[in-house]
């Protein structure tokens, strides 16, 4: 079974196996971005995050966002793995490896890459505070989830 580029998971994060999934002969450069859990968030001390995601339509967006990439910036190869679930401080959150040709186009795309999964990726968290918690909302942070997750039609935790 061929190895899949865009992934929803549980566990930690691999990245090595990613990085091997976009290296070939004619790329001159590799681009990483690991997105990490971070201790502090507009000085509040977090303890830990919790993920969540509608793992298909997550999975078929961030292949979406694979194709953007391939067509504005044409020999690239993307692999981006998303975690869901409780991930503590300094864990690794995603990972997107670009591969091109040339550096440029490698950078330029992983950046792409990491804004539109905040703009168009099902994915919300729950951050966990030294004295409470909340469900932030969207990635952007611009839609609140006060209720925990949003509604989406179809979505249970087996999706």
């Amino acid at each position: 079974m061929e190895d899949k580029l865009y992934e929803i998971i549980e566990e930690p994060i691999q990245l090595h196996k990613l990085v091997e999934k976009v290296q070939r002969r004619e790329a001159g450069a590799i681009t990483t971005f690991i997105g990490t859990v971070r201790e502090w968030t507009k000085g509040k001390k977090t303890v830990y995050l919790e993920y969540q995601a509608y793992k298909p339509m997550a999975e078929k967006m961030l292949a979406k966002i694979g194709e953007e990439i391939q067509s504005k910036w044409p020999n690239t190869q993307v692999a981006i793995t998303h975690r869901v679930g409780r991930l503590d401080i300094s864990d690794v959150a995603v990972f997107i490896a670009v591969s091109s040709p040339h550096r440029k186009a490698a950078y330029e795309a992983n950046e792409y890459a990491i804004e539109r999964i905040k703009e168009i990726v099902p994915i919300w968290k729950k951050e966990h505070w030294e004295d409470g918690d909340m469900w932030i909302g969207d990635q952007l942070e611009k839609v609140a989830y006060p209720s925990g997750k949003p509604n989406v039609k179809g979505m249970n935790e087996h999706d």
